[in-house]
């Protein structure tokens, strides 16, 4: 018996794994490829147990390589360029303005009811924010507590203490 069906084979089985990762098949190219995996394996070992042998080992080798150099270029093929999403490259814009950097400690004045997400109007301009939890009314004054990415805090500024304690009202007095 002759080396050449089981390399045959072999190759088949190489061919139709790069054939499953760039056609969907719904698997039927991968059946193809581990039934001509095996068929050349079983034709090796007719050959002799030694050529069998290295032809397991080569299956071993060769599929998940087949596989790796498949998901490599699949993206860079014509069909892949459509299906694959590009990413983020380096001159693509940031997630958040530089000016919300500059917010941390000013005061602004809600333009919607803050559940905790919504829009304030601080230094002149609309800004998304986000409370820590506590809902805020629409036109209630607000601060920025912290700014992280694109991510601005808000709270509801503390009262100013002056010192003095509160002087009870009138109708509060008992008699």
């Amino acid at each position: 018996m002759s080396l050449a069906l089981p390399i045959l084979l072999l190759a088949a089985g190489i061919l139709f794994v790069f054939a499953e990762v760039f056609f969907v098949s719904f698997g039927v190219l991968a059946v193809l490829a581990a039934a001509s995996f095996i068929a050349a394996c079983v034709s090796a070992f007719a050959i002799s147990t030694t050529v069998g042998i290295w032809f397991l080992i080569a299956v071993a080798l060769l599929a998940p390589t087949a596989t790796l150099a498949a998901f490599h270029l699949f993206p860079k093929s014509p069909l892949g360029k459509h299906f694959v999403a590009r990413g983020l490259s380096f001159d693509s814009q940031k997630s958040f303005d530089d000016r919300d950097l500059g917010l941390a400690g000013q005061s602004g004045v809600a333009e919607g009811p803050l559940r905790p997400a919504g829009i304030a109007r601080i230094a002149g301009r609309r800004v998304d924010v986000v409370t820590r939890g506590e809902l805020i009314d629409h036109g209630e004054p607000i601060l920025v507590l912290e700014v992280s990415g694109n991510r601005v805090v808000v709270g509801r500024p503390s009262r100013p203490s002056t010192g003095q304690l509160p002087t009870p009202s009138p109708s509060a007095e008992r008699p």
